[in-house]
């Protein structure tokens, strides 16, 4: 390709964050070689392709094989010592390149070129295409945007539908109506749009996830502060999401959904809300899209005695600001996620700690958990055309298999209840040599560290080593006797032990199982939804539910991740899969359509089937993964690619239209 075909930058049709230009490269080659020896090898030889055209040197001995993770990632993907030595003369080449031609801008990709990239990120794993391409800007294929309008295909009718929460998921579903055309009202019960990011505001608080893997597709972020983001950058992230796409204006804040019913004559929801000071109001639409999300409703155990503490209680998700927690005594219960943040954020700031624990978290080596972005990094992202955008692919490349194999179950396994395989026992023998090493000198609180329960069965946490830290000062107590009542002045466990504090702080986390608690969803025959249930949600796909037209749940049942894959990736493809059913309505020129139970009871046995072989589906696990029935309701067994191939097109033999 010439040089000036180069120099034409496409804008690419589905991106908030497109970014055209690069500063250009003046460094001399030695600079260059120390950039090439510290980069990320598979996504710079991709940026590079990509930018200067050639893809001859992504050869099948170049490529990553994508060793399986157990606790430490492989550098490069598993690349040999020798693979890398060709990829660094490869990527130090193309890095002269770009400065010799002054090549600054990204371009978008032949639909070959895209592919001999993507195999190569992929290792070959070509099933993985279309999945990868609705994630990659500047293929010409990228599948996410609808690619109909509402005007083409029903100009004229009359039809709405009701968007409810404007969080991670209600912005995807929001953004991708929004590009359809689709008429829409989005609504939000707080005062401010993010969802979980704006509720969650404790000391502390950050992803637990890469945060190149945090993101939309549609909006991919290339400067973002640190690898693992903290809650604010999340939170500014999605108000920009939001003012850039459009929605930000749209939403009427400080109006929550009380109940749905639907009207088999009209083929209409008539939605029931309530705005700030009270007032209800009662609107119509054609279709009702729930992006309530799932870590939502906070779980405090009913305590003897919790309405008599006399001091501050709160829980993590309402976290009071004005609340000065210096020189306190304070109490935290729960050792879950946002214990597992807040307990090191303050713990040095406070005159006493007391952890109350029930089950010890298990914990992932992160060393890199609290550190910013590298210089390196932050020099490629500046001169490599588009090169956040392509370690953001890596990032996914690398979470579609994950660590599936760490937690799937052997048959006749003998080392139940501790670990569910021989590669899960090898895994739980290194994180438990990590803790001997943090708690050494520590008898006593290594004892009450180490699980008793597979690694795996539970949300796996990132360790950098604060969290023994912490509870190995001096001023921070472990309890693990269960807690038998709350006081005026403070906590008493089954042992006697009085524990006298000034803040309770309730880290006990969410009722995830309890999809659309507080609503009431009625749909044919009067069928109000949680009956429908019986305590154990179900949806085909996640998304539909038999018996409840044109209702779509994005972040439904057996959607969450947890052991691979990208949230971002499941609520978009929920999102896109309400729109071509929606898309279905309207061609077909019909009121709605209703899943068949049939459909839904196949989903439902494969994704059962499944989930049954994970750690977390044996039958002595105890998790939230579970509902009150004992069934897992919140995780997804399989990959982002499985997802991508079941909503990727409507099956009209799984619903009934509705004329």
């Amino acid at each position: 390709m010439s040089a000036a075909g180069l120099d034409e930058a496409v804008q690419a049709p589905d991106d908030l964050f497109w970014q055209e230009h690069s500063e250009r490269i003046t460094e001399p080659d030695e600079e260059l070689q120390r950039i090439v020896e510290a980069a990320d090898l598979p996504a710079l030889l991709a940026a590079l392709a990509a930018a200067t055209g050639d893809t001859s040197f992504l050869t099948p001995d170049l490529r990553p094989p994508l060793k399986p993770v157990d606790t430490v990632s492989h550098p490069h993907g598993g690349m040999s010592a020798e693979a890398q030595e060709r990829g660094r003369a490869a990527a130090l080449a193309g890095l002269r390149r770009l400065r010799d031609e002054g090549i600054t801008r990204s371009r978008m990709l032949s639909h070959a070129e895209t592919g001999t990239i993507l195999e190569f990120l992929a290792n070959g794993h070509t099933e993985w295409d279309g999945m990868l391409r609705h994630e990659l800007d500047l293929a010409p294929d990228k599948n996410g945007a609808p690619d109909w309008q509402f005007d083409d295909v029903a100009a004229g009718r009359e039809f709405s539908a009701l968007i409810v929460g404007s969080g991670v998921a209600g912005l995807a579903a929001a953004h991708r109506f929004r590009q359809a055309g689709v008429p829409f009202s989005i609504i939000e019960s707080a005062d401010r749009l993010g969802g979980t990011w704006q509720k969650n505001r404790y000391p502390g608080v950050r992803l637990d996830t890469p945060t190149f893997g945090y993101s939309y597709s549609f909006a991919q972020r290339s400067d973002w502060p640190h690898q693992f983001a903290q809650g604010a950058e999340i939170s500014e992230y999605l108000e920009t999401v939001a003012e850039r796409s459009g929605i930000a204006e749209l939403v009427e804040y400080g109006t929550r959904l009380l109940s749905a019913d639907w009207d088999p004559e009209t083929g209409l929801w008539t939605v029931l809300t309530r705005v700030r000071g009270g007032t209800e109001q009662r609107r119509t639409f054609n279709a009702v899209i729930t992006a309530t999300g799932q870590l939502d409703i906070p779980n405090i155990p009913d305590f003897p005695g919790r309405d008599s503490f006399g001091g501050v209680a709160m829980h993590s998700q309402d976290w009071d600001e004005a609340v000065d927690y210096r020189g306190k005594r304070v109490a935290v219960i729960g050792t879950g996620a946002s214990a597992y943040q807040i307990v090191p954020a303050i713990c040095a700031d406070v005159e006493s700690m007391v952890v109350f624990q029930r089950s010890a978290p298990w914990m992932l080596p992160a060393p890199s958990y609290h550190d910013s972005m590298t210089e390196v990094f932050s020099w490629l992202r500046r001169k490599v055309p588009h090169y956040a955008q392509w370690y953001r692919l890596w990032v996914t490349v690398l979470g579609i298999p994950g660590r599936f194999h760490t937690v799937r179950a052997e048959e006749a396994w003998n080392g139940a209840p501790l670990s569910v395989s021989a590669r899960n026992q090898e895994v739980r023998e290194e994180l438990t040599r990590i803790l001997g090493e943090q708690f050494s000198g520590h008898p006593e609180l290594l004892k009450h560290a180490v699980p008793g329960y597979p690694p795996g069965a539970k949300r796996m946490l990132r360790d950098n080593g604060v969290w023994a830290r912490a509870l190995t000062s001096d001023h921070v107590a472990v309890e693990t006797s269960p807690i038998r009542e709350i006081t005026p002045t403070g906590i008493v466990t089954e042992d006697g032990t009085r524990h006298e504090v000034d803040i309770i702080v309730y880290a006990t986390g969410f009722r995830p199982s309890e999809y659309l608690e507080g609503i009431e969803i009625r749909g044919l025959d009067g069928v109000e939804i949680h009956d429908a249930w019986d305590g154990d949600a179900r949806a085909y796909n996640g998304i539909t539910v038999p018996g409840f037209p044109n209702f779509f749940m994005v972040y439904g049942p057996n959607v969450g991740g947890v052991v691979a894959g990208s949230l971002h990736f499941m609520l978009e493809r929920a999102s896109e899969y309400a729109l071509k059913a929606i898309r279905e309505v309207l061609a077909r020129q019909v009121k709605a359509l209703d899943v068949r139970p049939e459909a839904m009871e196949r989903f439902v046995a494969w994704v059962d089937g499944e989930n049954r072989q994970m750690a977390w589906g044996q039958p002595y696990v105890r998790t939230w993964y579970q509902n009150a029935k004992g069934r897992v309701s919140q995780i997804w067994p399989f990959t982002n690619v499985e997802y991508w191939e079941v909503t990727e097109s409507i099956n009209p033999a799984d619903y009934d239209f509705l004329a």
